[in-house]
């Protein structure tokens, strides 16, 4: 069953992506956000064909995102980049040929080619912000520069040379090609190759007073070749991006999606199972401690809930130490006595994003410890250890065999899943009778 809207409904603004992405070039990657299918990210295996299908599908133009637009721009370090090899490697091979006739202006124009394309680079490659505006007057202006080259090496070298010599211009019209496809589309590109036959027949009308057509249209094979690779880089980069955001977007989803599973993992089921522990055999005793447990697992969830809606991370927060400090607090109040022992730690060697996952992370370990090691004292000892900070929680209940005990979610998901995401790792050590070691690390 097809997902594509009906023609109707599509919006004014709807066009296929891979044809948005010929006719405008890399601009175009602004609009490959817009209308992303689930299927697009899909994993499932497909054909090919299916696949670049899905990729080239529907965009909405309207719609531009910023930080693509502005990576865009880099594609075309790549013409620059030729132009600065091969018109000195044109000018070294007509200087071979000829022993320096005509090697003065030729080389000026090879110098002065270089020295525009090395200013290109440099002015993508700046910090300051980039103006689209003044993009389109360096476009220009290269435009103009493919153009004058042609004449000024037909005003400035003997006939006798002057077919060789049109090797060095003819290598930056190359580049003007390539640029244009990428930068504005094979629609610009076509317009430059074009006019480039008459500019090459009055470079000839000049240097040796006759039209040499065969001449001007000797340059079209390598031209329609330049514009059939660069045409190829452009729909591999388009559809490349696309497929990589839509993978992105599916990945961020699922993650968005343990994460949730975690919080209620660690924050309702946590509360319930505690609850349903009992313990309590005064009745008034046992609905007081209940409504202790649901306000203070209300105001943890509104939270939690307020922090993800506002898409903040904790920034300027307490050091781990006091993190952990809270936590050991938190679980008192549940009837673990968690005993904390913490090495002198610089407070700034651990980013928060790996500080928040130590801590969720011990917060499960001293839950599980509460639920199953039937003792109500763990140690929780924080040191330093092979470039990073390790958090060792200790109980000396009753123990398990790991062996015989399958990885349940809280091990496997609030855990060692939580401190993989973060670059670091978890081990469990238990035996039958001799208690639990679980042992946190994360790097520097």
């Amino acid at each position: 069953m097809s997902t594509e809207a009906p023609e109707s409904s599509k919006s004014p603004g709807s066009a296929s992506f891979l044809v948005t992405l010929l006719r405008r070039g890399t601009p175009a990657l602004a609009t490959a956000t817009s209308e992303l299918s689930d299927e697009v990210g899909d994993p499932t295996p497909v054909r090919a064909l299916r696949r670049i299908s899905r990729i080239s599908g529907t965009v909405d133009t309207t719609q531009r995102d910023g930080l693509l637009l502005r990576a865009a721009r880099y594609v075309v370090l790549v013409p620059l980049a030729y132009r600065i090899v091969s018109v000195p490697g044109a000018f070294a091979g007509f200087v071979a040929t000829h022993h320096g006739i005509g090697a003065l202006p030729t080389g000026l124009v090879a110098l002065a080619a270089v020295a525009l394309n090395v200013y290109g680079i440099f002015w993508l490659l700046r910090s300051a912000p980039f103006r689209s505006d003044r993009a389109a007057q360096l476009i220009a202006l290269d435009l103009v520069f493919t153009v004058l080259v042609q004449l000024v090496v037909a005003l400035t070298v003997p006939s006798a040379v002057f077919a060789d010599a049109m090797a060095v211009p003819g290598k930056y019209l190359l580049g003007t090609v390539a640029l244009l496809t990428l930068a504005l589309g094979i629609p610009a590109a076509v317009a430059v190759a074009v006019a480039a036959f008459p500019v090459r027949l009055v470079a000839d009308l000049v240097n040796n007073g006759h039209v040499g057509f065969t001449q001007a249209l000797g340059v079209y094979p390598t031209m329609l070749g330049v514009l059939f690779t660069a045409s190829g880089a452009l729909v591999l980069v388009g559809l490349g991006t696309r497929l990589a955001l839509a993978y992105g977007i599916r990945n961020g989803r699922l993650a968005e999606r343990a994460q949730q599973h975690r919080m209620l993992h660690d924050t309702v089921l946590q509360t319930l199972e505690v609850i349903s522990l009992g313990g309590y055999h005064d009745p008034a005793h046992r609905l007081v401690e209940v409504q202790r447990l649901a306000r203070a697992q209300a105001m943890e969830l509104r939270q939690l809930i307020e922090t993800a809606a506002s898409d903040r991370a904790e920034t300027g927060s307490r050091p781990l130490g006091e993190k952990l400090a809270t936590l050991a607090a938190e679980m008192a109040r549940d009837g673990l006595r968690a005993q904390l022992v913490i090495s002198e730690l610089d407070d700034d060697t651990l980013s928060e994003v790996r500080q928040i996952a130590i801590r969720d992370a011990v917060r499960e370990a001293l839950r599980n410890t509460m639920k199953h090691a039937g003792t109500d004292q763990v140690v929780v000892r924080v040191e330093e250890r092979a470039g990073g900070i390790a958090v060792i929680t200790r109980d000396h209940g009753t123990g398990f065999s790991p062996e015989a005990r399958p990885a349940g979610f809280g091990i496997s998901e609030s855990i060692t899943a939580r401190l993989s995401e973060v670059g670091g790792t978890a081990t469990v050590e238990s035996n039958p009778g001799k208690g639990t070691r679980v042992t946190l690390w994360v790097p520097f």
